[in-house]
């Protein structure tokens, strides 16, 4: 509904991982670079990770477009919740592999032929599973096992598994480590700096039909930032509701005001620490509970107060 106001021809911050609407910033176009040379020099195992919202199924999804234009077989899992057989099926499927049979060795003798089929053709095929940290152990050996389609020289399928960090410290497992061993290529996704989330917004503003018109004031982009902690996804919710709000206040550039307002809606804390000092808290007593030095200081005078009654109060022989 804001799109007229502003100029704009599509919706800039729409929260679908649209390839056109990759950011490149060093750590992406490294991350791009691993996937597609590991791909392409058949290294078999490549694992990409990165925080939640950091862009790794946009990245994918280029990943694959690019792979298309390739003409390369591709089978992309976007439910990891799947058991094995589910998970065989599921794959085969995606390839376009037609197998007639549910049992396991006819499933993996006849992909074991398609692939060596495509490597006599001068083809290869990659398998990518987003979500892989929801893996169940047996789906990741089973995954492991696949690597075993070669030939002497070459892996036969390249396969690719994305996730969060999580991932990284479930293959850390001690039944897993033949697949961590395996693991020739790993590519990370991060955070934006305040000056690449500027230009992240920029160029998305650009794509959408922006003739190049301020609609974010430079501070009202620092505290975009600042409360996004520079995680795409969020820099993306922010933005579309503070067009929201802007545009239903007939506001034609955006002030931190309206961010900041955003911001509380979506029960955004400030990521920034101030550079006043804070004063420490109390360190805990003995049993846990917190010291208040004037409650301790009233403490011993109110003692010292009733030794002294009691003091005026005893015979003089016994008095010190």
């Amino acid at each position: 509904m804001y799109k007229d106001f502003y100029g704009l021809r599509a919706n800039p911050f729409n929260v679908n991982p649209d390839p056109r609407y990759l950011f490149l910033t060093r750590h992406t176009e490294e991350a791009l670079a691993c996937l597609t040379y590991g791909i392409q020099s058949r290294k078999g195992f490549v694992l990409l990770t990165g925080e939640v919202g950091t862009g790794k199924t946009t990245l994918i999804n280029k990943l694959l477009e690019w792979l298309r234009l390739q003409q390369v077989a591709t089978a992309f899992i976007f439910n990891s919740r799947l058991n094995t057989p589910q998970f065989l099926d599921y794959m085969m499927a995606d390839f376009g592999i037609p197998c007639d049979s549910k049992a396991k060795s006819q499933i993996l003798l006849r992909l074991y032929n398609w692939l060596l089929d495509r490597y006599r053709a001068g083809e290869t095929a990659v398998l990518i599973v987003d979500e892989a940290q929801n893996l169940s152990d047996e789906v990741l050996e089973e995954i492991r096992m696949l690597t075993n389609l070669e030939t002497f020289t070459e892996k036969l399928l390249q396969i690719v598994l994305v996730g969060q960090p999580e991932l990284e410290q479930k293959l850390k497992q001690p039944q897993l480590r033949q697949l961590r061993q395996r693991l020739t290529l790993r590519a990370k996704t991060h955070a934006l700096t305040l000056d690449e989330t500027k230009a992240y917004v920029q160029q998305r503003l650009r794509i959408a039909g922006s003739n190049g018109q301020q609609i974010f004031e430079p501070e009202a982009l620092v505290s975009i930032h600042r409360y996004a902690s520079g995680i795409p996804r969020v820099i993306n919710l922010l933005c579309e509701h503070c067009l929201v709000s802007a545009f239903v206040d007939q506001q034609k550039i955006i002030g931190p005001g309206v961010v900041d307002g955003v911001a509380r809606d979506f029960d955004l804390g400030d990521n920034t620490t101030s550079g006043a000092l804070v004063t420490p808290a109390p360190a805990p007593n003995a049993s846990g509970e917190k010291f208040d030095l004037v409650d301790a200081l009233r403490s011993l005078a109110t003692l010292a107060d009733r030794l002294k009654q009691e003091e005026k109060d005893l015979p003089d022989e016994r008095k010190l």
